[in-house]
């Protein structure tokens, strides 16, 4: 049975085109609402598009690479020109890359820092208007590396602390205003951002055999699984939250390095 939790909503979602924010699209589409699909591959931002069609769902895509500040106000500005309005803003789009404090350049720091931290605070600066006169929503995906240190991700580690600040300081300022943040702390889950990050097939496999000993539950995540809380906090259901960094991590923030 179609649910009408988000008819009329209008949600933008970036990095829509791969793992958890595509997961995030199709979840939202499928419930109803009209989704702005933004990413840099225009082959998939189509087949995403042909999916959402599928499941009589109404979206517009937006081509746009979050590294170019230009981007994200022309990315709010074709929100509003198609669907008049913003009401959920999921910040899914994310960079990766491996560096210790010994070894981490200038260029792939700030690669991670304007992706995952830049990028997200303009949009939701830009989108603000729209979702406050709205009495909308942002929901930032973050990472179990924002609530916990690992060794050798040291720029990602510390741009995903950077966001559930970010969520926290906007969540205090926007509750007045009817509007709540919250971010999502996944665990290791199967996407493409390790081996765009440079991680080899052979590699990310291992990586991923791995995570089955480093996650207590024993298995890595679906990106369909993170869309799922995602979707609740967008929800009504979740009025009440607000501020909040969620672990959605098969425990792994609860245990040791190891």
């Amino acid at each position: 049975m179609h649910s009408k939790e988000f008819d009329e909503k209008v949600v933008l979602v970036t990095g829509a085109t791969s793992g958890i924010g595509r997961a995030c699209a199709l979840k939202f589409a499928a419930n109803g609402a009209k989704v702005v699909a933004v990413g840099r591959n225009h082959v998939a931002l189509k087949a995403l598009s042909k999916e959402i069609s599928e499941l009589t769902g109404t979206s517009v895509n937006v081509m746009a690479d979050l590294s170019r500040d230009e981007d994200t106000g022309r990315i709010v500005e074709e929100a509003l020109q198609s669907f008049g309005g913003i009401d959920v803003l999921v910040n899914a789009a994310g960079h990766i890359s491996s560096g210790t404090i010994e070894n981490t350049t200038n260029e792939a720091w700030d690669s991670l820092m304007n992706i995952n931290v830049h990028a997200v605070f303009r949009l939701m600066q830009k989108a603000l208007p729209s979702i406050t006169s709205r009495r909308g929503n942002i929901v930032n995906i973050s990472s179990v590396t924002g609530l916990r240190a690992f060794p050798g991700v040291l720029a990602y580690c510390v741009s995903k602390a950077a966001v559930d600040q970010l969520t926290r300081c906007a969540a205090l300022e926007l509750a007045g205003k009817g509007v709540r943040v919250n971010a999502v702390n996944p665990g290791v889950v199967v996407t493409e951002i390790h081996k765009r990050g440079g991680m080899s097939e052979a590699e990310y496999a291992t990586f991923l055999e791995r995570s089955k000993q480093t996650h207590p539950l024993g298995r890595v995540g679906e990106a369909s699984e993170i869309a799922e809380l995602v979707f609740f906090l967008a929800s009504d259901r979740a009025a009440w939250i607000t501020g909040a960094t969620y672990s959605i991590d098969g425990g792994r923030g609860q245990t040791c390095a190891r």
